[in-house]
């Protein structure tokens, strides 16, 4: 636009000076060059038209000039905008910078912080758990020590108390070995007075047929028949005395077999408390069993491999001794009732040729079971024969033998199997 204005201020400017030459030179060439008025007249146009042409150019440059000069207060108002905005910028920028560097000093100390109290934290929990665990294996080691403790004492509870059984079984199947010989010797004792009644009776008979049959001699009377021994105490002098003897014969036969009754209720009951006793015994034992096998498992489970292996080889031999202790007990007597004498010591024989009780499987407690001396049938109670009479003849020879007293059957039917039983 410069450049214009400064063409159009010298085209002005030549103009100027053409139109004086011009003039000057039309003046002065007068003579010579005749210019004319068409040319003048375009001439003047021209000039008009170019000095119109350069107020426009002057407008314009001016209009230019102003525009100019708006465009460099409008670059400098930019400028200096840009240098305020910048200078924002730059301030902002550094106090963000400042605040996200105090931010991440912050968080760095937070960090170190945070990074110190976990180490503490982790350190202080390690400890911790340590000193539990240490605790822990200490308390299960005494745990294991004191189960171990209680489990022996329990065992060895359990024991004592089984051999404590085993020793009552014993004792008691002692004492009724011991009852079962006692009434044997009863049963003997009870044959024996009575065969010692019956021979003493017989004798007193045949005492009485020999004083008859001498005071039949004397009176000169034929011998008869044998009387029966109603007729014979009828007959002798002193009757009172042979009831009084027969009647204490009768009351001797009630006391013995009260006695006898006594004794059996006695010894029923005794061994139906001892079979209640001996079944109490074997639950007894059998549950003890099963609690020892119990303790034993669970001993097994919680305690060491090492152990279980001596545990089991200890426990083995001893539950093998207990279920042989147990299964080993037969008791022959719980079947065998009251049976007379004859039959009892026909099936003594068999029934205490038996073996002997298998208690820990040793002879030592075995018990020898005394055979009971074999009683003497009623068929033996024999009468004798009274001694011959000199006025006896051969026809009295064949005379029937005298009727048996009445307090013979009554005391031989004591004697028998059939009698006894019966009580």
């Amino acid at each position: 636009m410069a450049d214009s204005a400064s063409e159009s201020d010298t085209d002005g400017a030549g103009s100027s000076s053409a139109t004086p030459m011009s003039s000057s030179a039309s003046n002065s060439g007068k003579p010579s060059i005749v210019i004319s008025q068409f040319r003048l007249e375009e001439l003047t146009n021209r000039l008009a038209s170019l000095q119109q042409e350069n107020k426009v150019l002057k407008i314009e440059l001016e209009t230019f000039k102003l525009k100019c000069k708006a465009l460099q207060e409008e670059n400098r108002d930019l400028r200096k905008a840009s240098v305020t905005i910048q200078a924002r910028a730059e301030q902002e920028e550094e106090f963000i910078s400042n605040t996200l560097f105090k931010k991440i000093q912050a968080l760095q100390k937070e960090k170190e912080t945070l990074a110190v109290n976990y180490e503490k934290e982790e350190e202080f929990l390690t400890n911790e758990l340590s000193r539990k665990l240490m605790q822990l294996q200490h308390e299960k080691a005494e745990l294991e020590q004191h189960l171990e403790q209680e489990q022996e004492f329990q065992v060895n509870k359990l024991m004592k108390k089984i051999k404590k059984m085993e020793n009552e079984t014993i004792s008691k199947q002692l004492t009724l070995e011991q009852l079962r010989r006692e009434k044997i010797d009863l049963e003997n004792t009870l044959e024996q007075e009575q065969e010692a009644l019956v021979n003493r009776l017989w004798k007193r008979m045949d005492k009485l047929e020999a004083e008859k049959r001498i005071l039949q001699e004397k009176l000169d009377q034929p011998v008869s028949a044998p009387p029966s021994p109603r007729d014979v105490s009828m007959e002798i002098d002193s009757p009172e005395n042979m009831m009084r003897h027969i009647r204490f014969l009768k009351n001797e036969v009630e006391r013995l077999k009260k006695s006898l009754r006594t004794t059996e209720l006695q010894h029923t009951e005794k061994r139906a408390q001892y079979i209640e006793e001996e079944r109490h015994m074997r639950e007894e034992n059998i549950r003890l069993q099963r609690k020892l096998q119990r303790e034993m498992e669970r001993r097994e489970i919680t305690t060491e491999p090492k152990y279980l292996l001596n545990d089991k080889i200890d426990f083995l031999p001893l539950s093998s001794c207990l279920s042989r202790s147990v299964t080993g007990l037969s008791y022959g007597s719980h079947t065998v009732g009251f049976t007379p004498p004859a039959t009892l010591s026909r099936a003594a024989i068999s029934h205490y040729n038996t073996p002997a009780l298998h208690v820990h499987g040793s002879s030592s407690h075995a018990v020898a079971r005394p055979s009971p001396r074999r009683s003497t049938s009623p068929d033996k109670f024999k009468r004798p024969t009274p001694p011959p009479s000199p006025n006896t003849h051969s026809g009295a020879q064949q005379a029937q033998p005298p009727l048996p007293p009445p307090a013979q059957p009554m005391v031989q039917s004591m004697s028998s199997p059939a009698a006894i039983s019966s009580f």
